[in-house]
């Protein structure tokens, strides 16, 4: 049996290096170089059996490379990795015929689990490509919780599968299900979205699957429903767990059939579009309770993508705030920025209204206060009466750290179709409990480096490298 061969593009030589070691002891040949030029040039003369990309190499970015590849060697499996960790960077990767998209640093376990499985599935049809789009971000953050998204997402984009967004109120959920059909197949035709909590209980079937004329008082006219709005599209049902059983039961039906009636009429309508849910309850509860059709939910859960709340993300605030402060200044406000002991003041927010909550208090920012930098001042001034830092909140039930951990860590199970999370998830993990732990250390000890080791029990070394590592903000006067 012939000996693999893999390319690996990338301009920094460390990288190269790692990988070649990586990959040759899992048994496969490894050339490597750091430009794109000699990449083409191998590929062109017919070598190699799998390519692993950067994006940024000193002669061209390697997504432009991609459709060229595609369109000479359709059947030639592509590994994109990259730095710039967004959104449109996964989705333009998975665009333009990219089998896999690694966003850095990654795990090399996953990366060599990535490679073996490039290389053991069929080659019966190549990746599906797609026009690219140069639209504005529409989601932030860098965050490992949001990498997971972005990869999720752009796996998901050239698909009709189902999709349950979940997450607290303030998360983005619409944003996602936007981006899923702005960046998807569905992107030419309409996206109608639909809030169930917003719409009387007696109207939502009406709302949903239009009626005839006469269907009930008040039925002047034949009315379009959402479902028919929303044809060759999306259909976005937010707040799915304020749906009514009657609707329920009418929406099962869709699910399960393809087709709906209106309220009123006889002959059913097939439905072309994709359904993406999205709820902030939790509908495992409403099924023990009766309130939600245990056989709609698993119609609708597909594809579950769970959104972290801001406080599980506090990496991605600076990023954010930067974001709305851009779109203040486009806005005609005047443009601000916010000092370190500011940001550090928000990073400990508890931010129980999220991302929205976020962005209305920069709003807020740019539009009442003079001062071209925010500082402290102004910051606590804003948050004052709101939730303070965080603490450690008790539970319901009283429960201890340990068995926290472990309900938090579920969510990391439950959150993906077959119970499995991408690999590298021991490294998440630490990197969420590391960060606000080392913050809160330095934030006990006025930022004094030598006794929050001696506190943590880490060598100052260490604790120094972990606080350049996890991009922790250290507080003015530090030692």
């Amino acid at each position: 049996m012939s000996v693999s061969t893999i390319l690996i593009a990338d301009d920094d030589r460390g990288i190269r290096t790692v990988l070649s070691q990586a990959l040759g002891r899992a048994g496969y040949e490894v050339r490597t170089t750091g430009n794109a030029a000699t990449l083409w040039r191998w590929v062109s003369d017919g070598e190699g059996d799998l390519v692993i990309t950067d994006v940024v190499m000193p002669d061209e970015n390697g997504l432009d490379l991609l459709p060229r590849i595609k369109k000479i060697r359709p059947d030639l499996r592509i590994i994109v990795m990259s730095a710039q960790n967004t959104l449109l960077t996964a989705v333009k990767a998975a665009q333009r015929g990219a089998f896999e998209y690694l966003p850095k640093p990654f795990d090399l376990r996953e990366l060599v689990a990535v490679v073996q499985r490039a290389l053991s599935l069929p080659r019966s049809q190549p990746e599906p490509t797609a026009q690219d789009q140069d639209e504005k971000l529409p989601l932030i953050g860098r965050s490992p919780a949001m990498q997971e998204i972005y990869r999720t997402l752009a796996r998901l984009m050239n698909t009709d599968l189902t999709v349950m967004i979940t997450g607290e109120s303030g998360t983005g959920k619409e944003l996602v299900a936007r981006a899923l059909h702005d960046y998807g197949k569905r992107r030419n035709g309409p996206f109608v979205a639909i809030n169930m909590a917003a719409i009387p209980r007696e109207l939502i079937e009406s709302e949903l699957f239009g009626h005839e004329k006469g269907a009930f008082t008040g039925a002047t006219s034949r009315a379009a429903g959402r479902f028919e709005q929303a044809e060759g599209g999306t259909l976005f049902l937010d707040e799915i767990g304020d749906m009514p059983p009657e609707a329920q039961t009418r929406l099962l039906r869709v699910l399960q059939e393809g087709e709906y009636t209106t309220v009123g009429g006889r002959t059913p309508i097939r439905a072309n579009i994709r359904i993406v849910a999205a709820t902030h309850r939790d509908l495992t509860q409403l099924i023990r309770q009766g309130m939600f059709r245990e056989d709609l939910f698993y119609r609708l859960n597909v594809v579950p993508i769970r959104l972290p709340p801001l406080r599980e993300r506090v990496e991605d605030i600076a990023e954010l705030i930067r974001h709305f402060l851009s779109l203040a200044a486009s806005e005609g406000l005047p443009p601000k920025t916010i000092d370190g002991t500011a940001m550090d003041r928000l990073r400990r927010h508890r931010w129980p209204g999220n991302v929205r909550e976020l962005e209305n208090l920069v709003r807020r920012l740019a539009a009442l206060y003079s001062q071209e930098v925010i500082g402290i001042d102004v910051i606590e001034a804003e948050l004052a009466g709101g939730v303070p830092m965080m603490e450690p909140q008790a539970t319901p039930d009283g429960e201890g750290l340990s068995a926290s951990v472990e309900r938090h860590l579920r969510d990391y199970f439950s959150a993906h179709a077959d119970g499995m999370p991408a690999a590298g998830l021991y490294d998440r993990v630490l990197r969420e409990v590391e960060r606000p732990l080392i913050t809160l250390t330095l934030e006990a000890t006025r930022g004094n480096q030598i006794k929050a080791a001696h506190v943590l029990g880490l060598n100052r070394n260490t604790l120094r490298k972990k606080i350049r590592d996890l991009d922790v903000q250290v507080v003015r006067g530090l030692k």
